[in-house]
C-alpha cells in the first residue's frame, strides 16, 4: 500500500517536511509559485494540500483535486480557501497559526 500524498504549494521549513515524510508515513511533493491552473493540474492525485498565505485554493483547484481530503493552512485564518466548496466536497480545512 502506498503512502498518502501531500502537496506543499507554499514554502515551509525543511524540518516540517522531514517530519511529514519520516518513516515513509507520507509522500510529499513541494512545488511553489504555481498559478491556479498549474496547481489544479498538479494536485489531482494528492490527499492533502499544505499552503500558507500565497496560494489561493479556489473552486477550480478543489474540483480538480478528486482525491483531496484535507487542506492545511500554516498561518492565521483560512480566508484564502474556498471553504464553502471544500465543505461541499467533504474536504476538511484547518489552520495552524
Amino acid at each position: 500500500m502506498s503512502s498518502p500524498k501531500v502537496f506543499i504549494a507554499d514554502s515551509i521549513s525543511q524540518r516540517g517536511i522531514d517530519e511529514l515524510t519520516r518513516d515513509g508515513a507520507l509522500e510529499a511533493k513541494v512545488q511553489t509559485g504555481l498559478s491556479e491552473t498549474q496547481l489544479a493540474e498538479a494536485i489531482a492525485d494528492f490527499a492533502a494540500l499544505i499552503i500558507r498565505s500565497q496560494t489561493k485554493v479556489t473552486a477550480k483547484i478543489l474540483n480538480a483535486a478528486k482525491k483531496l481530503r484535507v487542506v492545511g493552512r500554516a498561518g492565521v485564518g483560512v480566508d484564502n480557501v474556498d471553504v464553502e466548496i471544500a465543505t461541499r466536497r467533504g474536504v476538511v480545512v484547518l489552520n495552524a497559526p
